[in-house]
């Protein structure tokens, strides 16, 4: 482990309670509770220099694991030329708070982790579908759909969408 790492290893356990640390391939992780989210953070941002929020999504263990969501921010500090990662358990129906105010990308980010998992992260500025149309509910129940969901069938739910006829489909029926 680098010397970067060693020191933010020793400050942020100064400072939270409840945090893990791992180092799985020169990827240095951090694992938190969502309260401590925005403390650390500031000190990241701050003390760090992690000047660039390089992405935000989420990984669905539904069944697998205790808390049904990890959602992985991902880091990255110009100066030291160091990547971090940030792990956040969380179960179906928690929200996390926005990044926005520390790094303008949070804003794409959290946007496309809300769309794909559902996810909310409270005080964000614009949080709304990303990639699929704000109308896109199951035809049945009404309730928002989010395609990267475990429990989210694999083929997509029949008029949740509607979909593109296929032109290159019909050539092909044509050569047979």
């Amino acid at each position: 482990m680098n010397n970067l790492a060693i020191n933010i290893e020793k400050r942020v356990k100064e400072i939270l309670e409840d945090c893990e640390f791992s180092n799985f391939r020169d990827q240095f992780s951090i694992t938190i509770n969502k309260t401590e989210l925005l403390k650390l953070a500031e000190i990241l941002k701050t003390e760090f220099n992690f000047e660039q929020l390089v992405d935000v999504t989420a990984v669905d263990y539904l069944g697998k694991r205790d808390k049904r969501y990890n959602v992985v921010y991902f880091l990255y500090s110009l100066s030291n030329k160091f990547k971090l990662r940030i792990n956040i358990p969380i179960e179906e129906g928690e929200t996390l708070p926005t990044l926005t105010a520390l790094w303008e990308s949070a804003d794409w980010y959290e946007r496309e982790t809300y769309d794909m998992f559902g996810i909310i992260f409270e005080n964000h500025p614009d949080l709304r579908r990303f990639y699929m149309p704000e109308d896109f509910k199951d035809p049945d129940s009404g309730e928002p759909l989010h395609p990267l969901r475990k429990d989210f069938p694999l083929m997509g739910i029949e008029g949740s969408l509607p979909l593109p006829k296929f032109p290159e489909k019909s050539e092909i029926q044509k050569k047979k």
